[in-house]
């Protein structure tokens, strides 16, 4: 099927415009349709509905593990650093300072 498209005036365009832009989005529909129909029909097929197959459900997230905290400060014990991570700014100023990271150690 070929259109001469350069004989066409404006509004005959836009409108050739319109009716291509529906039934593309029929043309979508329909094969949306069939491929819901056919997931529908593999999934009776295993003994599920559709909905069981794609409910969403939230992954079991493994959680995060709380470790006990390796180092201290010793101007204020409340302040401790599991090891890992970014060093705290009172660990990186005690370094510079000449101390050792054992100075910081909590007693296991």
């Amino acid at each position: 099927m070929e259109v001469d498209l350069d004989g066409m005036s404006l509004a005959q365009l836009k409108a050739l415009e319109k009716d291509v832009a529906k039934a593309i989005v029929t043309f979508e529909a329909k094969r949306l349709s069939a491929a819901r129909a056919a997931a529908e029909a593999i999934a009776r097929e295993h003994g599920f509905t559709l909905a069981e197959i794609v409910e969403t459900s939230p992954l079991t997230k493994r959680s995060k593990r709380s470790l006990a905290p390796k180092f201290a400060n010793p101007a204020n014990p409340a302040e401790v650093w599991t090891g890992l991570g970014r060093r705290p700014k009172w660990f990186i100023d005690g370094l510079a300072a000449g101390k050792q990271p054992e100075d910081f150690r909590l007693p296991s």
